[in-house]
């Protein structure tokens, strides 16, 4: 006799957490690629994009890199939801939702700091140029990365609750 399927509870959180985590990152993404800026002197306009900080474009390597692992697993996660059965719910799983959350949580909360640290460091300068906006997307972005980071982290705890008891 087969034992009765664990509860979905634990799942749907998981689930709800990747959702969440995938929302942060594409508003992120959004914001931080149409953050440009431009000041107009009279005799030349001033442009600044973010491409011209290597901090965000760290950033946004750290947000590409959590959506593809987080798309990734949002359809491990539906997968396992829907069958609910040994195949997909394996150790080899667990292993690599626990390593995946733990490294995917670390890039994501560098990418955050980065920017965070940039932003900080440009406020002053960009500032005084009339670059508010520039400086305010900044933050925005940086905020839902860190947002981002913040539901991996939490999955990433979730995850090693998880192993032990399977492993």
């Amino acid at each position: 006799m087969a034992p009765p399927p664990p509860s979905m509870s634990p799942r749907m959180t998981v689930l709800i957490l990747r959702v969440l985590t995938f929302a942060f990152l594409l508003i992120s993404i959004a914001i931080l690629t149409t953050n440009t800026s431009t000041l107009e002197t009279g005799y030349e306009d001033i442009k600044i994009r973010f491409k011209d900080v290597s901090s965000y474009r760290y950033m946004l390597a750290a947000n590409v890199i959590g959506m593809a692992y987080t798309i990734l697993q949002v359809a491990f996660t539906l997968n396992h939801i829907i069958k609910r059965n040994a195949e997909t719910s394996g150790d080899g799983n667990l292993v690599f939702d626990f390593y995946g959350d733990k490294v995917i949580s670390y890039i994501l909360a560098t990418g955050a700091a980065a920017a965070f640290g940039a932003t900080n460091d440009m406020k002053p300068l960009l500032a005084l140029l009339g670059f508010d906006n520039f400086v305010s997307k900044g933050y925005a972005s940086a905020s839902l990365l860190f947002l981002g980071f913040v539901c991996t982290a939490i999955l990433s705890v979730l995850s090693s609750y998880a192993l032990p008891k399977k492993v």
